[in-house]
């Protein structure tokens, strides 16, 4: 899952970001309402954490502006404003969820997790792909009833694929998926994660789409 956090407060953003990759998410971290703008316009996200007390906008302005030109993203709103008509205007100003601070990491994780799981149509948090069972919140994977370990970023990948079972996905947005903003990735670093993914998973697991990226491949058992 790729987060877009979009918090002022440097100490606090440090410590969900730090909170939150060690639940095996990819989270960029921008400061204001125009870094926001311009992530959203340069990367693919998957969900957005939003604090309300940005320095160049407000930040229910913000999200209104981008419910107002069409931008869909998943929206928890993270924000010490806890009075209860605080919490109504950002559920009808287009918020997905509303996060009172201080919070707990662990429900923070977990109500990012059953967004995705609506956003999917899903009513459980486990993904099931023929014989592949994938748990989104805690990461564990299962073939044919077998535990398998994948590495973070092998998970970030097949977590990417199962989120969006029939879209194909170019090299590009599997990148922010698993890297974010990362710096001085190996352009092969996506091969390489689907190499593995296949060795563990069987070969049918990533289906390559040929100048146009990968998609997850059909529901079956283990190729190997």
């Amino acid at each position: 899952m790729h987060v877009l956090l979009v918090e002022d407060d440097a100490l606090v953003a440090s410590g969900i970001v730090a909170g939150l990759k060690l639940h095996g998410l990819t989270v960029d971290h921008v400061g204001t309402a125009s870094q926001a703008d311009a992530a959203l316009a340069t990367s693919y996200f998957d969900v957005c954490i939003l604090d309300l007390g940005l320095p160049d906008e407000d930040g229910m302005a913000l999200l209104r502006r981008w419910r107002n030109t069409g931008q869909d993203l998943p929206v928890l709103v993270l924000t010490a404003r806890d009075a209860l008509n605080h919490r109504v205007e950002g559920l009808l100003g287009g918020a997905d969820d509303y996060l009172v601070k201080p919070f707990d990491l662990d429900e923070l994780q977990a109500r990012l997790h059953v967004l995705m799981r609506r956003v999917a149509g899903r009513s459980t948090d486990c993904i099931e792909h023929g014989q592949l069972t994938f748990c989104a919140s805690t990461g564990q994977v299962w073939l044919a009833g077998k535990p398998i370990t994948l590495a973070r970023r092998e998970l970030s990948l097949l977590r990417a694929l199962l989120q969006n079972p029939r879209a194909i996905l170019s090299t590009e947005q599997l990148c922010d998926s698993v890297y974010g903003f990362e710096q001085n990735v190996e352009s092969n670093a996506i091969n390489v994660h689907i190499y593995h993914l296949r060795r563990k998973l069987g070969n049918n697991i990533v289906e390559t789409v040929r100048g146009l990226g990968y998609r997850l491949g059909p529901a079956q058992g283990a190729d190997r």
